[in-house]
């Protein structure tokens, strides 16, 4: 089976929401004068797994569950479009998912054994993130997963095994990472609102529209740029004011959205809104090493 086609399905457009945390709270880390780079190289490979084992999933239980189908305009989905089967397809995740506890497993040298619970979770919510009796992602509860696993937990954690304590503003820059992290399901969410509502997926957007969708990628922008003024409040260095730079791109996104119909549309608009997590999560990071 060619290499493609599992790169298709790992998703890499949304492998930044993996990414900017670890960036971001190793950041924080130097300018606390506690980087260390082996935990910290440690803490990317768990999240790149994580992200990367979740997309399997992901792909696998939506076949499975129907929501995945030839009405649906987003992205090919590799078991949908018959490119992966699904046996292979649930083999891969459990190897991924596996190798992510197992790279996990070397953050207890410097994070202590009940690290061992805080994997296990992230596991489990991978896997439940679709599949299971309640899966997340159906019932409303994705953005919730998203924010927190690739916002807070990840930057706070990442900080943590470095510095060997938690920092309260680890925690408000994990806020940042995390409503642009979320703004990528909004997206997707935001695309397949009909075919999601045919399969039974109770997503916000399915809940509660498209119009509220928008404002909460709205207010997720919003809530992100906030972050680096309340850092210079706190007493940081104006550097950390680099983010800001990426308003205007905020601003198209936002626009651009409101207007998106086609796959073409969406697929421009998540693309961008995973460089906007990129470019705001290097710049944050420079602003706080600097």
């Amino acid at each position: 089976m060619k290499i493609g086609v599992w790169i298709l399905a790992a998703r890499p457009k949304t492998l930044p929401a993996a990414i900017a945390p670890v960036l971001v709270g190793t950041a924080l880390a130097a300018h606390d004068g506690q980087f260390a780079a082996t935990p910290a190289f440690i803490c990317l490979a768990f999240a790149l797994l994580i992200q990367i084992g979740t997309n399997f999933a992901n792909d696998y239980f939506d076949f499975v569950q129907g929501a995945d189908n030839e009405q649906r305009i987003g992205p090919t989905r590799a078991v949908a479009a018959g490119l992966i089967s699904p046996k292979a397809m649930r083999y891969a995740t459990i190897v991924v998912l596996t190798l992510a506890f197992l790279v996990g497993m070397f953050l207890v040298y410097w994070g202590g054994a009940w690290l061992v619970l805080v994997g296990l979770v992230s596991i489990f919510c991978a896997i439940t993130y679709t599949g299971g009796p309640y899966p997340l992602g159906y019932n409303g509860l994705g953005d919730v997963f998203v924010f927190i696993f690739f916002g807070l937990v990840a930057v706070g954690f990442t900080y943590y095994v470095q510095a060997g304590a938690f920092s309260s503003v680890a925690w408000m820059l994990g806020a940042g990472v995390g409503a642009l992290s979320t703004n990528l399901l909004v997206i997707n969410n935001y695309r397949d609102v009909e075919t999601d509502r045919a399969a039974g997926k109770r997503t916000l957007v399915v809940r509660w529209g498209r119009s509220a969708a928008w404002w909460q990628y709205v207010v997720s922008v919003l809530l992100a740029m906030a972050v680096p003024a309340m850092l210079v409040i706190a007493g940081y260095a104006w550097t950390v004011l680099l983010p800001l730079a990426m308003t205007p791109l905020g601003v198209f996104l936002c626009l651009l959205l409101k207007r998106s119909k086609t796959r073409a549309d969406f697929q421009l608009v998540l693309a961008q809104t995973a460089k906007m997590l990129l470019f705001y999560s290097g710049l944050l990071s420079i602003g706080l090493v600097l």
